[in-house]
């Protein structure tokens, strides 16, 4: 069995406990999320597997029970410990009785505050998780009863991180600034050097604040961005989706990325909902 993001939306959220961050830490961390899947597995002696689509940022995943097998795209990679996605690419991950994941989905990892951390480096795979994070926050997040201590316990954290390099927030505040004003307008084709000049910069400090902070170019970041926001319509609405309202110049250009960034299994079932709608 396999859930796909977007399409099977009650399996998202009924099965995933999933919370925001404190509001001090809303330009670093998209949510907090924890799987609750025992009662799933009567239905699913066998395991399933969920399907997540290319997204921006990264993925810290804790394993709080046995070891899983997560596929980035076409590799996949037995998981029993902890470890560090970045999220740029189609993720698989594969389930079975006795899986017990907690995740932080980054925008940003204040770590970049505390170590020379060159997120450009990292991708197209799963890395161990030790290095970005402090091994005793580990240990208490896994030590924690329940999914709101450990979701406290993180707030107070990272909380603490970001109140100590106050100053230094500049161009974090800046990308992520970009990132939520072209999300919310459907604005994916700016160029850099227009992103510039608005925030008086040189097209190379830009993309520099960006590759350091998301691990992509701004041209790959909102390309990303822009895809995932015109599947989430076309599988929730297909009828009034219009792919001009994305920026694409007419369907084949929608559909050639679309092809470019999904899992083939996620892009048929996709297509074939829309298609029944």
């Amino acid at each position: 069995m396999q859930h796909v993001e977007f399409l099977d939306t009650d399996h998202f959220h009924n099965n995933y406990h999933r919370v925001p961050p404190a509001p001090q830490l809303a330009h670093f961390i998209d949510f907090f999320w924890e799987t609750k899947f025992n009662h799933l597995w009567k239905q699913y002696p066998e395991g399933f597997s969920d399907v997540l689509f290319p997204n921006i940022g990264y993925t810290y995943l804790v394993n709080l029970g046995t070891p899983f097998v997560m596929q980035v795209d076409d590799e996949q990679f037995i998981m029993k410990t902890d470890g560090f996605l970045p999220r740029h690419a189609s993720i698989e991950c594969h389930h079975q009785p006795g899986n017990i994941l907690f995740g932080i989905k980054f925008r940003i990892s204040p770590i970049i505050f505390e170590k020379k951390v060159n997120f450009s480096e990292y991708r197209r795979s799963i890395f161990p998780l030790s290095y970005l994070i402090d091994k005793d926050v580990v240990m208490q997040v896994k030590d924690a009863p329940d999914f709101k201590k450990r979701v406290a316990m993180l707030n107070q954290y990272f909380g603490g991180i970001v109140a100590k390099f106050d100053g230094s927030l500049r161009p974090i505040t800046i990308v992520s600034e970009i990132i939520n004003a072209c999300n919310k307008e459907n604005n994916f084709t700016i160029s850099i050097e227009e992103m510039a000049v608005k925030y008086a910069l040189s097209t190379r400090t830009l993309q520099r604040y960006f590759e350091n902070a998301t691990s992509l170019s701004s041209k790959k970041t909102l390309q990303i961005l822009r895809i995932r926001k015109a599947v989430e319509q076309l599988a929730l609405s297909a009828a009034e989706f219009d792919y001009k309202d994305y920026g694409y110049y007419d369907y084949s250009h929608f559909h050639k990325h679309l092809r470019k960034f999904l899992h083939k299994n996620a892009l048929k079932k996709l297509l074939s909902n829309s298609y029944n709608h």
